[in-house]
């Protein structure tokens, strides 16, 4: 089935999908792919906002994995987009849960990227017991120094990108452009938010691959969903204490997992993946050096689908 030329599984249309009303404001879209009496798996999606794409589903053996996918709260095609209210980390793990009792499915493998790896960990966390083990891919933490990194850092590998980002902020105001943004982005005016997601989401999406890709074709639900939710998560530090991730890491030290981090990543730099590896005894980590931040290059894609591979046929990973 795997098709080594072009790494991924062949494209493959959901068997099921549908909307899920999880409280009075969110309705979030979900859709399930391959073998009904597969591996569960539950695919959690970056961002927070950037919402899922059909090439996510081809990680995966659809003879042997049941993937199931959703949209977070204000992503993709759960409604309404870009909403922050009702719309923390622990909310979002209330939300997996009521998609693994929807599925009728006791335990799954947990697979997340970039914001992904994030909600993976503090899913895991928090439910250790439903968790068969975890592919992770651009470590983020969501601790303050990552926060700063992606804001500050970008200036010392891409400073014409982090000079056009903070071009529209006062020079007054540019000593924090988180909240410099949060305060344009949460406007009510679209005269004022729309420009302020848009520049968000371009400052992001230009650093995410090692080597220069075309431009996507703009699209209003994406831009809305990173530059909203992104913006909201790190305001709030993604509803965590202190590097709470790698402290709690012992309640999930006794399961498999693989990360897989781009070596050339400026979106998640390598020492999260690093941190991780070193406070999970076990852990598999494949640092990939020729890769950025997109688990669609080639070198990550492959790590990925080898991951899945390994854990069809051995339940864990080398």
């Amino acid at each position: 089935m795997f098709d080594p030329a072009s790494t991924l599984f062949p494209p493959i249309a959901p068997s099921r999908h549908g909307m899920l009303a999880v409280d009075d404001v969110h309705t979030i879209y979900w859709e399930e792919v391959g073998n009904p009496a597969g591996i569960p798996v539950i695919f959690l999606h970056g961002g927070p906002g950037a919402g899922l794409s059909p090439q996510h589903r081809r990680f995966f053996d659809p003879e042997q994995y049941r993937v199931i996918l959703f949209d977070q709260r204000g992503a993709g095609k759960s409604t309404p987009v870009g909403e922050c209210r009702n719309n923390t980390t622990q909310l979002l793990i209330a939300d997996i849960e009521r998609l693994r009792l929807m599925f009728g499915i006791e335990q799954w493998l947990v697979f997340g990227g970039s914001w992904g790896s994030t909600l993976a960990l503090a899913y895991g966390e928090a439910h250790p017991e439903r968790c068969l083990g975890f592919v992770l891919r651009g470590i983020f933490l969501c601790t303050q120094k990552e926060i700063d990194w992606f804001l500050d850092g970008a200036q010392w590998f891409h400073p014409e990108i982090h000079a056009e980002f903070i071009a529209p902020i006062p020079e007054a105001e540019r000593g924090d452009l988180l909240q410099a943004y949060v305060k344009r982005i949460m406007s009510d005016d679209p005269a004022v938010h729309w420009p302020a997601v848009r520049a968000w989401s371009r400052f992001e999406g230009r650093r995410v691959f090692l080597l220069p890709q075309p431009d996507d074709t703009p699209s209003d639900a994406l831009d809305l969903g990173i530059g909203r939710l992104e913006s909201h998560y790190m305001a709030n530090l993604g509803f965590f204490s202190d590097d709470q991730l790698v402290r709690n890491v012992s309640r999930i030290a006794h399961l498999p997992v693989v990360i897989v981090q781009g070596r050339y990543d400026v979106i998640c730099p390598p020492v999260s993946a690093w941190r991780l590896h070193q406070a999970w005894p076990g852990s598999v980590l494949h640092m990939i050096p020729d890769a950025g931040h997109g688990a669609m290059e080639k070198g990550i894609a492959q790590a990925l689908v080898t991951a899945t591979e390994q854990f069809k046929q051995q339940r864990r990973f080398a």
